[in-house]
């Protein structure tokens, strides 16, 4: 384990608080900029944005290493703010960044270095037009993406001429002005996430896990940033790793060291495993959310000796150790979300009787006047058990949602129910 040493943590949400939680039992001295009113040391009056003050804040506190939660500040270019001075980020530098903020520019990554991924055509919104026609010659069975960050949302995935229309209207009413977006081919098939840390040219993977994206029970719904994970996931065999490897990450590391930016940090892997094989449906330069929830519990290696090994070039000497057994987290949302706006404000109760084996997460809590814990935002908490094996874990979580409660709250109820896929052979060898 390496000597306790401050560090600051980007970021305000439940991922941020696992990794906060996580990097404190390996022996650090975690400063959490802004934080919420569940993570310690949270510090609100610092916006990770305003990197004049995140630098002020780390030279007052003698920290040394800047880990980055979500990807704003990431594409804002943190990274090469500090790129002369002794404080070193944990991330990817604004161009390599562009693997997560630029979907166009992402999938035209993926066709320069050979990653298997969807066909897919780039449009502009003043040819949107263009764009309803392919979505028609397709049937409407086609992805729609907004080509920026839109925080876990601005994707649409379409069955029919009347959804893919209905994709156009919304886009263009959420995005004003001139913007890109994203036609691609509708893939089927279960979806995975693969999530590892990487210098550019080596990646040590975590657990395999599997988001459930939809708002409603049995992935109906509107997109939103994630309704709840687990891991690892059962069906991710060594036969289905391996192709994995072959078809997606193998290739995006040969990319990485082929670009002219550097890259060290987190790099995720949305894949889904279709009948012709993996393909990837989209990469993040940052830790899922809420995959981290499930993924930080379950990791038995010092997370800050990783982070350490990929910054001073070592990381290939690294192995990764798991917990055994099954980690389930279920997100409790706000009643309304991922609408723009709904209630909030809410109190919150429970939290002091959780089942054995079960953590909560803060995603948007606060404080109000009277120092009550309330709801403020959409994704409020993450509750996230432990189990022997993956039935266990979902019993625990569930029984720790029916005991924190606040008003309009809202949970799925089958995260980590989905019915075993059968995977073809194309996916496996």
């Amino acid at each position: 384990m390496s000597n306790t040493k401050t560090l600051l943590l980007l970021g305000s949400g439940a991922r941020e608080h696992a990794l906060a939680e996580k990097l404190t039992r390996d022996g650090a001295t975690v400063l959490v900029l802004p934080g919420n009113a569940g993570i310690p040391n949270s510090h609100p009056e610092v916006n990770p944005l305003d990197f004049e003050a995140v630098k002020n804040f780390a030279q007052a506190h003698e920290a040394r290493l800047i880990v980055v939660g979500p990807e704003a500040p990431l594409a804002a270019g943190i990274t090469d703010f500090f790129a002369d001075s002794d404080i070193q980020v944990f991330g990817p530098t604004r161009a390599a960044a562009r693997l997560e903020s630029s979907k166009v520019w992402s999938k035209e990554f993926m066709r320069r270095h050979g990653v298997a991924t969807a066909q897919a055509w780039p449009f502009r919104s003043d040819n949107i037009a263009d764009a309803r026609a392919k979505a028609a010659e397709l049937g409407g069975h086609v992805v729609v993406k907004y080509d920026g960050l839109a925080a876990g949302k601005g994707v649409y995935v379409c069955s029919s001429p009347e959804e893919a229309e209905a994709a156009f209207d919304d886009l263009q009413t959420s995005y004003s002005g001139w913007f890109s977006f994203l036609l691609e081919e509708k893939l089927t098939g279960p979806e995975i996430s693969i999530i590892g840390l990487t210098d550019g040219h080596v990646i040590r993977l975590l657990a395999t896990s599997q988001d459930h994206k939809q708002l409603l029970a049995g992935d109906r719904g509107p997109n939103t940033g994630g309704m709840g994970a687990y891991c690892p996931v059962p069906f991710a065999d060594g036969n289905v790793l391996a192709a994995i490897a072959r078809d997606i990450v193998d290739p995006t590391l040969r990319g990485l060291q082929n670009e002219q930016f550097e890259f060290r940090g987190f790099l995720y892997f949305g894949i889904m495993l279709t009948p012709i094989g993996p393909r990837l449906l989209e990469y993040n330069v940052r830790l899922g959310d809420p995959e981290a929830e499930v993924l930080l519990p379950a990791l038995d290696s010092s997370l800050l000796d990783l982070i350490e090994a990929t910054l001073d070039g070592t990381l290939a000497q690294q192995g990764v150790r798991q917990r055994p057994g099954a980690f389930v987290g279920v997100v409790l949302a706000s009643g309304g979300y991922p609408a723009p706006k709904f209630p909030i404000g809410f109190p919150i109760s429970g939290l002091d009787n959780l089942p054995a084996g079960v953590r909560a997460y803060h995603g948007a809590t606060r404080r109000d006047e009277a120092g009550q814990l309330v709801t403020n935002g959409g994704r409020v908490l993450v509750l996230t058990a432990h189990g022997y094996d993956l039935e266990e874990a979902t019993a625990l979580a569930y029984e720790a949602c029916a005991r924190v409660t606040f008003q309009e709250s809202y949970f799925r109820t089958d995260i980590a129910q989905r019915p075993a896929p059968v995977l073809t052979a194309s996916v496996v060898n």
